[in-house]
This record gives structure tokens, sequence and C-alpha cells, in this order.
């Protein structure tokens, strides 16, 4: 039987982009248009869904929530993605993989249909072969499709688009820059790759993660681990 062929799982913001203030800055004035005091340490809201945020580190009611988001997100589309790039070195891995034979998707806790505008915004589409998120926050769950609002269930639907119902842990492979990547790639037996360049707080990826990798340029030598087509290949720029 052969090998499954390579799948590299990717976390968006503080991963493959760098929000630059997007994030934290729109939270900030979507908390002082609504009326709420504004938290120390906005890094955090980085990564997990916005909602569970906003529970967990502001004194916002719950009825209230929906509002913050609304604001939040209308102005992240408008303005925020203005900040938002690419990390640098993050487009030469995902074009390096893709010419080794690799699959690769988007797994983010940022709302699916904001997440599928966002990749194609920045032209990187093409890398992926499907773009897995959360539910719309907003939104009534639609027929046939739970809330998504942790990450193994997010990781469980990129599979399942890609009829990996049980991926191979030798050929899989997530890579991000919080632990709930890290814990939603260990749900399903996978490895994680610390995205060391994102929004992690201190330490928190050194248990969790096969490694953490200071910069993208970094990543060539341990994605290529999950990759039997990269052997001999040492030259990775």
């Amino acid at each position: 039987m052969n090998p499954q062929t390579p799948v590299v799982l990717w976390d968006l913001d503080g991963t493959i982009l760098d929000p630059a203030g997007a994030i934290t800055e729109g939270l900030a004035d979507a908390l002082w248009t609504c009326g709420f005091s504004v938290p120390d340490n906005l890094d955090r809201f980085v990564g997990p869904p916005i909602g569970e945020s906003l529970r967990h580190f502001t004194e916002v009611p719950e009825d209230q929530i929906p509002q913050v988001i609304s604001v939040y997100r209308a102005g992240y589309l408008t303005e925020g993605l203005q900040r938002t790039r690419v990390y640098p070195g993050i487009e030469k891995e995902l074009d390096r993989l893709r010419a080794l034979g690799a699959r690769q998707v988007v797994a983010t806790q940022k709302p699916e249909r904001i997440a599928v505008e966002v990749v194609q915004r920045f032209g990187l589409s093409e890398y992926f072969d499907t773009v897995s998120g959360a539910a719309d926050d907003l939104a009534r769950p639609t027929t046939g499709r739970v809330s998504l609002h942790d990450k193994p269930e997010i990781i469980g639907e990129a599979l399942d688009r890609l009829g990996l119902s049980t991926p191979d842990a030798e050929r899989t492979v997530m890579i991000g820059d919080r632990s709930y990547d890290a814990e939603g790639a260990h749900a399903h037996g996978l490895d994680c790759i610390g995205a060391g360049w994102g929004f992690g707080q201190p330490g928190e990826l050194d248990d969790l993660c096969v490694a953490v990798v200071g910069a993208p340029a970094g990543l060539a030598a341990w994605t290529d681990r999950y990759n039997d087509s990269a052997e001999g290949q040492s030259d990775h720029g």
C-alpha cells in the first residue's frame, strides 16, 4: 500500500497572516464603541473564537457579545485587513510544499466565510485544497453542519473534506501558533509544529509541539519529516 500523500494543516492568524494590530486594535475599538472597558494583553484574543475570548477576558454580558462581534467584524473587513500582511517566508514554504506534492489546508477558528474571503484577498487560494473554519457566531447552524467552535472539530472537518477520516500521523502535521492548534492536532493523533513568530504566550507551545520554529524559513527542516518525497532535497533556502 502506498503511503498517504503528505498533508499540512495551517492555522491562519499568527501563522500565515500577521494581523499587525487588525485583531487587537479592532477589538479594543469595538469594546470602546460599545461602552466596555478594554482588558490588558489583547494578544490572548488572537487564535480562539472571539466570542469565547470575550466571555473569558471581558465583562461583556452574554446578550451584548453579538453586538461587539458585529462592530469588530465590520471594522476588520473594512480597515483591519489593510494592516494585515502575509508573514515573510510563508509563501516560499507554501510554494515548496506544493512542489513536493503535499496537500495543504487552512484550519482556523476564524469564521469560515471570513477566512475564505481573507485567503482569497491575499491571493493564497491556489495553495489550499480547502479552508475549514468556525461557524459564524452570529448565524444559526445550517442543516448538516454543527457549530464548529473548537479546533479538534475544525481540523476534523478539514480532514473529512480531504477524505481522510483516519489520517496517517506520519504524513500529516499541523502548523500553528497557539495551544489550541496543538491540542486540536493531538485530538486526531497528529503532531503540531509551533509557529514561534505568532501570538503564543511564553512557554505556551513548548510541551505541546514537536518543535517551536522561530521563523517561517525554519519550517522546511520539520515539514520534510512528514514527506518522503523531500528526501535528498537539503537546500531549503
